[in-house]
């Protein structure tokens, strides 16, 4: 059904739905509204080919395998729409309070969606803040009726408390219903930004927000391929994600993990409270660059081991509070807009992480051929989402290169000294799997630094689920309980960065190289990096 469909149905002038505007065919991502109109129900809506595919489901989501609901297909909705939650006014059309259900990302089990679409049958497996597992719509005879079976295994059902709480707002239906504030970002102009950005710089809030100790930072979602359009891209740094906190010229800069970077990085700090602003959050990232201004991760350890003097610098690429307010519901535009206005005049080691361009392609022959990470891409209308890795913002990598816990470490050979090589894992299932031994990337001091955290880590046992191996591995990354008895067991708690060539289909390491211990993520949360 075309969009001229949902606009025929609408007066804009009274409701605050989005209108129809000019948007880039994307697709990928799922949303689900509680709708209290004449009858309460729940609209399914998953993105695709720029528009908004959308369900009517009467009694909502099923959960039990095999469990069948009715979903009643209605017009497309614009890609804006995913966003939306507020109270549409009565005697508009679908009058009634709209919740933000849940939301997050799909694929499709099988061939592309065009295709299962005009099969009449889809099977989808979503990942949402509410829902997780994979769902069935099945067309009923070439109607508009379709049936939304739920697939694959059982899945707790939402609790009483989770359904009636808005994974955007976090206001309950009552709540919203009485709540004249519309929680709808995309309907901002583009054109007017700049100045909208500079207003709300100028002005002073009467009512402020009170100040929050921590945010947990938005993540990005790593893909295999960049989607056609509707993105704009910025570089993937390769160094420490950190949140500035500026109130009253006091500055706390905090890694993901909420560990204090202000000693480490001094001249940073100092030169964050330079800004000449009341408070404000910044989002950015440390990286140490080298002599070609390219960011090394490298580098930036051995700036903290104090080996290297290599230039850094803070690029900010967000703002999440700005003199008493709030931004994060304000679309990626203007929090950028007001981002680069706040920073123009900062001293030279805060720099501004801008747009790239829309031409991921040539982006990444460019970064390729600089020898770069990689590429961040993001909607313009997303929210600031802390904490989630919703699908709005995504991470395109030109290395395979991730973060590990260690484990424990082998024996030194030859003339090396303190240890030989790094055993290494990441969580599955909250245990720790054995992915591989890492043994270059070291220099002698390296080699003393690591050592000296380790001894104070000692433990008998292995901390290793799936150790030790029945047979060997093709790629040399097994270990046999003979080997075994040579190794030394450490506290998993440490976590560092290393890149490799491909992990091997027993879920090995292939070519590994140590980069630097990570300082800026928990070692529970160091999972297999799977591209979708």
């Amino acid at each position: 059904m075309p969009l001229q469909e949902y606009a025929r149905k609408r007066n804009f002038k009274k409701t605050p739905e989005p209108g129809i505007e000019k948007t880039e065919k994307s697709s990928g991502r799922f949303v689900i509204q509680k709708h209290a109109a004449s009858h309460l129900h729940y609209d399914f809506r998953l993105e695709w080919k720029g528009v908004l595919k959308s369900w009517a489901v009467p009694k909502g989501m099923p959960y039990k395998k095999g469990e069948k609901r009715l979903a009643i297909q209605v017009e497309d909705h614009p890609v804006s729409y995913i966003h939306f939650e507020g109270v549409i006014p009565e005697g508009q059309y679908g009058g009634g309070t709209v919740m933000l259900w849940d939301r997050g990302t799909f694929s499709v089990v099988g061939e592309s969606l065009e295709k299962e679409f005009k099969k009449g049958k889809l099977s989808l497996h979503l990942k949402g803040e509410k829902l997780n597992g994979e769902w069935h719509l099945v067309r009923l005879k070439d109607s508009s009726q379709w049936l939304l079976i739920k697939a694959d295994k059982n899945m707790k059902p939402v609790s009483v408390k989770e359904d009636d709480h808005s994974v955007l707002s976090h206001k309950t239906m009552k709540a919203l219903s009485q709540s004249t504030k519309i929680w709808d970002s995309s309907r901002k102009s583009t054109k007017l930004q700049k100045i909208k950005a500079s207003a709300t710089l100028r002005s002073s809030s009467k009512k402020t927000v009170r100040f929050p100790k921590f945010i947990e930072p938005m993540k990005a979602l790593l893909v295999e391929d960049a989607p056609a359009e509707g993105w704009e891209y910025e570089l993937k740094f390769d160094g420490y994600r950190a949140l500035a906190f500026l109130q009253q010229k006091k500055i706390s800069l905090l890694s993901r993990n909420q560990k204090y970077l202000g000693e480490k990085f001094g001249e940073i700090q100092e030169a964050l409270s330079s800004l000449p602003i009341k408070d404000a959050i910044i989002d950015g990232e440390i990286v140490a660059l080298d002599s070609e201004g390219r960011p090394s991760f490298q580098l930036l350890q051995s700036y903290l081991l104090k080996d290297e003097k290599p230039p850094i610098y803070y690029y900010a690429f967000d703002l999440l509070r700005l003199n008493g307010k709030d931004l994060t519901k304000l679309p990626l535009s203007e929090r950028k807009a007001l981002l680069e206005e706040v920073i123009q005049k900062a001293p030279e080691i805060i720099r501004y992480s801008g747009n790239l361009g829309k031409n991921v392609k040539e982006l990444l022959h460019q970064a390729k051929k600089r020898g770069l990470e990689g590429l961040i891409g993001k909607r313009q209308e997303s929210l600031y989402e802390s904490g989630r890795r919703s699908g709005s913002w995504i991470k395109l990598k030109l290395h395979q290169e991730q973060e590990f816990v260690i484990g424990g470490f082998t024996e030194p050979a030859g003339s090396r000294r303190y240890f030989g090589a790094l055993l290494v894992g990441v969580y599955k299932n909250k245990k720790l799997h054995f992915t591989g031994k890492v043994g270059t990337g070291f220099d002698h001091k390296l080699l003393k630094f690591l050592h000296h955290h380790f001894v104070r880590l000692i433990q008998v046992q292995c901390p290793f689920l799936n150790l030790p191996e029945k047979k060997e591995s093709r790629y040399g990354q097994a270990i046999t309980a003979s080997q075994m008895r040579k190794c030394h067991w450490i506290t998993p708690e440490l976590v560092c960065q290393v890149r490799f060539s491909e992990w091997t289909r027993d879920e090995k390491l292939r070519q590994p190289v140590f980069l630097g211990l990570r300082e800026d993520k928990s070692f529970e949360k160091v999972i297999r990096e799977k591209a979708v």
